[in-house]
């Protein structure tokens, strides 16, 4: 198997970081660059530059705004993005509920909801997880009871992200609770201005609130908000769960928080010389290098053999991108955090007071605590080695 591109794909590369080079606010880079949160501007402003330029949904079918792109430009593309760094599109609608839609709604709901997921007209969020149902995410008890022409939702989401945004939630809800828990789940799209529903924020270890608590209160949803068929929802999960942890891998991330590193170690000293001269740090430098070579070659490989496993149904290999990739996230962090050390705390305790001076540092505690949900979301890596054992062993 040949991983190398070809001359028109390095072309296309080329093409693609200049247009990230020229277009990315200054601004939204230096967050990015710096580990902190973009607001919600931040992404909306982003994500109509790339739509305008008809890259905000550029792994879509042509007829619902693609490009047509071949796997291997796509892996470019979100590589190019990853590096700039520029965010990438809003993954709740362009990467979860979007595929969803144009893979298994009706025509009515394709034709309403995909221009306005491109734009960012509705910010979306997810609504899987619960309260003793995380990784065992067929558990959930949010259930919803069909009366007459709307479904009648009753239940708590929790660890939605960005939900204090959101304008719509894509819920899986109990519609058969005499079925077995896999079968009696439905996909069902709910609009966050509907009657009956809380969003309550949660604060996370670094101080942010990224994450909500969404609570249903007899919250009334038309039937025709529904995809595909009741009771199938567990296959859409499955199909959007795979598509989101070929993303996690997030090969573009590591790389281009490695370059971070190695430009800050030659400039920071300890012990009267550049961090980047100690052996030991090298060492430990070197080992995650030769780990995201290696899952940056797993990846080509996934993305090589794309729809090889038939319409809607993911590649079990992406469970191994999933789990290399939020381990190699989180080794990054690591590393940043050892180069930097005591800056990396909010306040200097010792002379000079608050480092305002390096106001930038203070990110990186906030961003190594926050990745250690990397391992945890999107199907926590224990759950992906069980996939790996049935799907891509067979044991």
């Amino acid at each position: 198997m040949d991983l190398s591109f070809t001359k028109e794909e390095l072309a296309f590369r080329d093409e693609v970081r200049t247009f990230f080079n020229e277009n990315v606010p200054a601004s939204t880079r230096q967050k990015m660059q710096e580990g902190r949160h973009l607001g919600k501007e931040d992404l909306v402003n982003w994500q109509r530059i790339l739509n305008k330029k008809g890259w905000a949904v550029t792994h879509w079918p042509k007829e619902y705004g693609g490009t047509g792109w071949t796997p291997v430009q796509q892996y470019i593309f979100n590589e190019e993005m990853q590096m700039a760094p520029a965010p990438s599109p809003l993954p709740f609608g362009v990467s979860m509920v979007g595929p969803v839609i144009y893979t298994f709604a009706n025509e009515a709901q394709k034709k309403y909801f995909l221009p306005r997921i491109a734009n960012i007209d509705d910010w979306w969020c997810q609504g899987f997880s619960e309260p003793g149902s995380g990784s065992d995410l067929a558990s959930l008890k949010t259930k919803a009871e069909r009366k007459g022409d709307v479904y009648v939702i009753n239940g708590q989401k929790t660890w939605t992200t960005l939900a204090q945004y959101a304008d719509w939630i894509f819920c899986l809800c109990r519609t058969d609770p005499a079925a077995k828990k896999q079968q009696g789940i439905s996909f069902i799209l709910v609009d966050m201005k509907s009657r009956g529903i809380t969003v309550r924020p949660i604060q996370t270890i670094d101080g942010s609130h990224e994450v909500n608590e969404v609570f249903f209160d007899n919250v009334e949803v038309p039937v025709t908000n529904l995809v595909g068929e009741e009771n199938k929802g567990w296959d859409y999960a499955k199909f959007l769960l795979g598509n989101e942890r070929t993303g996690i891998a997030r090969v573009g991330v590591s790389k281009e928080r490695i370059r971070r590193i190695k430009e800050l170690a030659a400039k920071v000293e300890s012990a009267g010389r550049p961090i980047i001269e100690d052996e030991k740090f090298r060492e430990k430098l070197a080992a995650v290098e030769i780990e995201l070579k290696a899952l940056e070659l797993t990846q080509l490989r996934v993305v090589a053999n794309e729809g090889k496993h038939g319409k809607g149904k993911p590649d079990p290999a992406s469970s191994i991108l999933k789990i290399k990739g939020s381990e190699i996230q989180q080794a990054t962090t690591e590393l940043m955090m050892e180069v930097i050390g005591p800056f990396a705390a909010p306040y200097d305790d010792h002379e000079h007071g608050s480092n305002e001076a390096m106001d930038w540092t203070t990110q990186i505690a906030p961003s190594y605590f926050n990745n250690r949900k990397v391992s945890i979301y999107g199907g926590s890596n224990e759950i992906q080695r069980n996939i790996i054992t049935k799907a891509v062993l067979g044991l």
